[in-house]
């Protein structure tokens, strides 16, 4: 860009991430900018602890220190643009939603350096790489399908970013679980890295903040349909919370468990259940104030042909035993 525009960030570094290094710490605070952007930062002197100013990103952090970046958002060249099929379901000059497909990557990362939506993205509309993350503010993971938000313009990526730390924007979840719940309810259970599998999430004392809302929309003889809403966001909180609950989701390779196959089930039951492979999970719904006209607008995503298809198999093999029972 020929005229960068400038960025202040700031904020408190949580006490439970005393002893980790501060480039590791910004990119948990700071997620809407690529690590190696901050660790840029940091080495040009744009970032102060406690008012002293920080120059080596492997620094450990204590807790509680007041972080402030003041830089120049310059575009970031690292990730390229590549014409991949987008499903754009809303779009102005400001914003764009999109309908993320269960099996792409959000953002590069190490084993998946391309074919993500952010190299469509930049496709789509080049102008994005002036944007953080060329404009994502959010993420779901690579198999979870649905909705995510991108903002076009720095300041519309300002406020959305703001809206998010301040649990005000509607995002609503559809899953199904293995165990049949009894009802619905609230998890509040921090959420932190797991302590021995660091490629894990797990609820731990240590860990933030995570507040997860969730309604039986329907049970069946083994399994759950259910909306959950997210108050906060870490990094799968759905996945983890339901896990704690001993209501893992169907197909998690992660957190799922071994697969729950209810006794005299039909072979397309059994054939549906161990095919499944990935968590069933979907972003269905997205609300939010538009960060220009103030205007409160939302948009819903439709159940993809998988979920869908397991749901019905699931009806069906409940009337069906329902009516062997009658």
């Amino acid at each position: 860009m020929n005229n960068p525009e400038r960025v202040t960030l700031n904020a408190t570094i949580p006490d439970e991430s005393a002893g980790q290094r501060l480039d590791q710490v910004l990119a948990e605070l700071f997620d809407s900018y690529s690590r190696a952007r901050l660790q840029k930062w940091v080495k040009e002197g744009c970032v102060t602890l406690n008012g002293s100013l920080c120059s080596k990103p492997r620094e450990k952090v204590h807790g509680g220190e007041s972080v402030v970046i003041e830089a120049e958002l310059e575009s970031e060249t690292a990730v390229v643009a590549q014409d991949i099929p987008l499903d754009v379901i809303f779009e102005d000059e400001h914003l764009l939603i999109v309908n993320k497909p269960a099996g792409m990557v959000v953002h590069p990362a190490a084993g998946n350096p391309d074919g993500t939506l952010q190299n469509a993205l930049l496709h789509y509309d080049p102008a994005l790489a002036a944007i953080p993350r060329s404009g994502l503010v959010h993420r779901i993971d690579k198999d979870t399908s649905g909705l995510l938000m991108v903002a076009r313009t720095l300041t519309a990526h300002n406020h959305l970013v703001e809206r998010l730390q301040q649990h005000d924007i509607e995002r609503e979840y559809q899953a199904i679980t293995m165990g049949v719940m009894v009802s619905g309810g609230t998890v509040e259970t921090p959420i932190g890295r797991h302590p021995v599998d660091r490629l894990k999430m797990a609820v731990t004392e240590r860990g933030k903040e995570a507040i997860t809302h969730y309604r039986v929309e329907e049970r069946f003889r083994a399994h759950t349909h259910i909306k959950v809403q997210l108050e906060t966001g870490r990094t799968h909180q759905i996945r983890v919370h339901m896990a704690h609950l001993r209501f893992p989701l169907v197909g998690d390779p992660v957190y799922g468990g071994r697969i729950r196959i209810p006794a005299e089930s039909s072979e397309q039951m059994i054939e549906t259940l161990r095919g499944f492979r990935r968590q069933a999970l979907h972003a269905a719904r997205l609300g939010l104030e538009h960060p220009e006209t103030g205007e409160l607008l939302s948009w819903e995503a439709p159940l993809p042909a998988d979920m869908a298809q397991l749901i019905q198999v699931l009806c069906e093999d409940a009337e069906q035993h329902r009516e062997q029972s009658r």
